[in-house]
């Protein structure tokens, strides 16, 4: 089924726009091939990092696309249920450690990285906070990252509001994390995102 759909969506995306670049999330290595090998995606988003399934690195490095991994704790039936870290910047910072290695060690060359943030993602709202605080501190991977804030209920929950109204608190934490050292955003408005990034490229081009 989730073929059956990228192959729907992906022809119309490349019949309106042949040149765009397009990033496929899928957590499934053969779901991936199918992407690049049949539609040339350019780029590969597993939520899992390779944990839900075993050949996605090897598939993504036969693909030779840039490669985003996120961290997640648990499962997608299991990741909202009581999250616990006992040190949660050493845990993720292993976590991508490891498989920064593995991926290395298959050839990958293109990775970038994405912390997770959401409760969805296996984080409570101190866990998720508590990443952003110390966001600068994933430079020491030498690795591109990305973030994904958008409308999501670490803004919502805390400014006691609805997602639709989250809109402003997104684009605050879409410039903490610029201003951190994100390289990435994915976003659902788009032209309030943009906005932020020339704002905040204009302040560096003139600092």
């Amino acid at each position: 089924e989730e073929m059956e759909r990228l192959r729907m969506g992906l022809k119309i995306l490349f019949e309106i726009q042949p040149d765009a670049v397009v990033s496929v999330d899928t957590f499934r290595a053969d779901v991936a091939r199918m992407c690049v090998e049949e539609y040339g995606v350019a780029i590969i988003n597993d939520i899992a990092a390779g944990e839900m399934d075993a050949n996605m690195f090897h598939t993504v490095a036969a693909l030779n696309v840039p490669y985003i991994m996120m961290h997640m704790q648990g499962t997608p039936q299991s990741m909202q249920q009581h999250p616990h870290y006992d040190n949660l910047l050493k845990e993720v910072f292993l976590y991508f450690a490891r498989k920064v290695q593995q991926l290395r060690d298959l050839g990958v060359k293109d990775i970038i990285l994405d912390p997770g943030f959401g409760f969805s993602f296996g984080k409570t709202m101190e866990h998720n906070y508590e990443l952003l605080s110390h966001l600068e501190e994933f430079r020491i991977f030498e690795l591109p990252l990305l973030v994904g804030v958008s409308r999501k209920s670490m803004i919502y929950r805390l400014l006691d509001i609805t997602p639709q109204e989250a809109l402003n608190g997104t684009t605050v934490l879409d410039t903490i994390c610029l201003l951190k050292g994100a390289d990435i955003l994915r976003v659902h408005d788009v032209k309030e995102a943009v906005e932020t990034v020339r704002i905040v490229q204009a302040m560096r081009n003139n600092s």
